[in-house]
């Protein structure tokens, strides 16, 4: 055995060798992967083996595209068969609601140019001749779906990968890791160490312990999965396409003249959680008839054949899933070669061919072609290092694959990990919570007399008229909303400031005092991060980031620190509450409760000032997000309910009420402000957001400042755009809407909502700059319905300072 290697990859399921196959196809040949048992034997070998390719989000779908058209040729390419086959996918409706969802699906994929129509279920059954339809609403049809033989695919990439030098070690255990500072400098195994540049961890349903011996958190947690086999169907049509029936939570496909039926039970059954044991080789667990009887008695009534068949086998394969029910892929925050890929929640053959491709990548690249920030590790926060929440939540998750994903949906279970200290003083006062990043963060308040939760719906949702209200009174009088979830961080020394304006696109270099609003690019010049930099003393800042992105903001900032100790960088999230105190009215609301002068001359926008309110110390941020004269309070926690109720006493004269972040959601639309994760990614960079003013090409060298010149010399090839919608009612759109010209898909909308000043709703999106320039009259598709659109000439449709709505 080889005893040093490039790349190190633990795991020879279909990611570990769809990894290797992509690295040593972009060149890099000296990789060695390392199996403890033989290659697909962990989960990958008794997959069901459906490749579909439509998600919720845009990239993952691009993703798994890449997946089908890969699959289509690696048998040529390689000579071993993989058993791909382009049966296509039916998605069946029970429900109107479902039907929804079917619409918003065939919607999205025009985006992509993937074909999915909806179809009646008499067509439907044209297609599949052995189900029963009379209870259902309708289906849809994807042909360019698929399946494909999980350990074929899996041989394939291994024999590409080895035809390009890549040294595969099966029956070969790792047993620990030596360690150089943040660097795994060598993988021990039952056969010997061998020393690496870069590790892969896509060890499958073995990642969560792989990850504690490395001192990486990584939040699997293998579940019981099972499938049934049927005995040859007498009669049964060859080359069926593959069934989603997600009402009844079953999914089907043909194999070999019989079927195979399996689903994603409500009340799913967690395994080895405490780790899976080393010598789980090609091993099944004992069927559990049971428990699988909440889908064999829906799914005899689709396939009525299935209660006259015998039953070949009942598979019972363990498979690895996570608590959002997305893959963990990327950059392991707490080791600088670490990478991991695993925890696919069964749709690891889908996936497979894509995430190699994206791991390889990162791993030569710095960062995937695709933005797939919805899969990255760096997503985990502090709370996910607890096996019981992880558990909790994957319960729930397992639970819901097949159930409908509504709009604005919040999970359930595992809730009230981090709280504000206004949590409680709040929820009294009738607040609607959601969860983000562990915080229990307020989406609206209801008001007395209405039940305080979410309607699921895809209308007009119960919370509109009272988000409205709250959105009015932004507007017109004087708001506070608990943001106390922001990240907060400060960086100081002596060498802060460069350190600062070196990662920046902005001018930090700014008096004390001054509050900076700025983009850390990467080497591209697309957006890596946005946030607010306080000045609080020549040495000193503070930082703040969006709620769900402070590890990955910490993750690129400590990535880049000097190792000189010139600087000191920490985190104070929790040290600090937040109180925003929004609205014509703030500044007088403010005024009668400190000494501190707040005049627009003395304390004008873009600045930091530390003053009392009430008997408590605060630091305020006059900025605002909403595009309306505001002030962030930033509060010793154990401050903030005295700051609320001083500030809440003093303001009933002034009409003073709470609002929560969907009024956040519908105030910045208007605005024009842009949103981190939505608008502001890496795909697009300062000058394609239209936030060019944020970027100082005079300043001393920073990441990102050569591409960005250059860029902003040729002109940015996208343009980030404002669309509203007069549809004389408010509309419920879908997220990644296609935007039209002409009949052709220009676009896709990043951000929407209902402007409620304006009496419209807004969409952004970004199109080709020369036609963003030339055209204004578009079209927006959602839900399969088609508006006319109107490309605004401002970003802002709405202005406080002038007093006027633009439109």
């Amino acid at each position: 055995m080889k005893d040093s290697a490039q790349v190190v990859i633990i795991g020879g399921g279909i990611v570990g060798c769809s990894t290797a196959y992509h690295l040593t196809k972009m060149g890099w040949n000296d990789v060695v992967i390392v199996e403890k048992g033989e290659l697909t034997s962990g989960s990958t070998w008794h997959a069901a083996g459906l490749v579909g390719q439509l998600r919720a989000e845009r990239n993952i779908t691009r993703m798994l595209q890449y997946s089908v058209s890969l699959y289509e040729n690696l048998e040529k390419e390689t000579g071993l068969t993989t058993g791909w086959k382009k049966t296509g996918c039916l998605h069946l409706a029970k429900t109107p609601e479902r039907l929804y969802e079917l619409k918003k699906g065939a919607t999205t994929a025009r985006s992509f140019g993937l074909e999915m129509n909806m179809i009646t279920p008499s067509e439907a059954r044209e297609l599949f001749p052995v189900m029963a339809i009379d209870d259902l609403a309708g289906a849809a049809f994807m042909p360019t779906d698929g399946q494909a033989d999980p350990a074929g695919i899996t041989q394939a990439m291994a024999k590409g990968a080895r035809n390009r030098g890549c040294n595969i070690y099966e029956h070969t255990l790792v047993t620990g890791f030596a360690f150089d500072g943040k660097r795994v400098a060598a993988v021990k195994t039952n056969k010997g160490d061998i020393r690496c540049d870069v590790l892969v961890n896509c060890t499958g349903m073995w990642g969560w312990q792989v990850g504690q011996m490395l001192g990486v958190n990584i939040p699997l947690v293998p579940f019981q999965h099972q499938f049934l086999v049927t005995e040859v169907i007498e009669g049964l049509p060859p080359d069926l396409p593959t069934i989603r029936d997600k009402d009844n939570l079953l999914y089907y496909k043909e194999e070999v003249g019989g079927m195979v039926m399996g689903g994603y039970e409500r009340n799913g059954i967690p395994w080895a959680v405490d780790g899976v044991d080393n010598d789980f080789i090609s091993q099944l667990l004992e069927p559990d008839f049971e428990h699988f009887e909440s889908l064999s008695e829906p799914a005899m009534v689709r396939t009525p054949c299935l209660g006259e068949t015998g039953i070949a086998k009942l598979v019972n394969g363990p498979e690895a899933f996570t608590p959002d029910g997305d893959p963990i892929m990327g950059p392991a925050p707490e080791l600088e070669n670490c990478f991991v890929a695993a925890g696919f929640n069964a749709f690891g053959i889908a996936a497979g061919g894509g995430a190699g491709k994206m791991m390889a990548e990162w791993i030569i690249e710095g960062e995937p072609s695709m933005d797939i920030w919805p899969l990255d590790i760096r997503r985990f926060g502090p709370y996910h290092r607890s096996r019981a929440y992880n558990i909790k939540r994957t319960r729930e998750l397992y639970g819901k694959h097949y159930t409908i994903h509504w709009p604005h949906e919040e999970h359930d279970s595992a809730r009230g990990v981090r709280r504000s200290p206004l949590y409680y003083l709040l929820k009294e006062k009738g607040a609607v919570y959601g969860a983000k990043y562990g915080w229990e963060r307020v989406n609206w308040f209801a008001p007395n007399g209405v039940t305080a939760e979410d309607e699921h719906t895809f209308e007009m949702p119960n919370w509109f008229v009272h988000v409205a209200a709250e959105h009015k009174n932004a507007r017109e009088n004087v708001v506070l909303i608990d943001q106390s979830s922001f990240c907060k961080f400060e960086i100081q020394g002596p060498g802060a400031l460069a350190f600062i304006n070196m990662l920046c696109a902005n001018e930090i270099d700014k008096p004390v005092g001054k509050v900076i609003y700025t983009q850390m690019c990467n080497d591209r010049g697309t957006i890596e991060c946005d946030m607010t930099v306080g000045r609080v003393a020549e040495d000193r800042f503070f930082l703040v980031v969006g709620t769900a992105f402070g590890l990955r903001a910490a993750w690129w900032i400590q990535n880049h620190m000097p190792e000189d100790g010139s600087i000191s960088f920490k985190d104070v999230t929790s040290a600090f509450a937040v109180i925003n105190v929004i609205g014509p009215k703030s500044r007088e609301l403010l005024q009668r409760n400190t000494r501190d002068g707040l005049d627009n001359h003395v304390f004008t926008y873009g600045m930091l000032k530390n003053m009392t309110i009430g008997y408590a110390p605060v630091m305020a941020f006059r900025v605002t997000y909403v595009g309306e004269l505001g002030y962030e309070l930033y509060i010793s926690s154990e401050f903030a309910c005295h700051v609320y109720e001083t500030l809440w006493e003093s303001g009933r004269d002034l009409n003073i009420a709470n609002a929560g972040y969907r009024t956040i959601a519908s105030t910045h639309l208007e605005k024009g402000y842009s949103d981190w994760g939505s608008e502001l990614t890496p795909e697009y960079t300062p000058y394609d957001a239209g936030i060019g003013f944020c970027v100082d090409l005079e300043k001393n060298d920073f990441i990102g400042k050569a591409a960005l010149a250059r860029i902003k010399a040729a002109g940015p090839k996208w343009k980030l755009c404002t669309f509203t919608i007069d549809a004389g009612t408010p509309l419920m759109l879908q997220g990644s809407a296609p935007i039209l010209n002409n009949g052709n898909v220009v676009g896709v909308t990043t951000s929407s909502g209902y402007g409620h000043t304006i009496g419209k709703n807004i969409c952004y999106g970004y199109l080709p700059a020369d036609m963003a320039d030339a055209v204004d009259e578009f079209e927006i598709e959602s839900y399969k319905n088609v508006y006319p659109a109107k490309k605004e000439v401002n970003r802002a449709l709405y202005d406080p300072k002038r007093e006027k709505i633009l439109s």
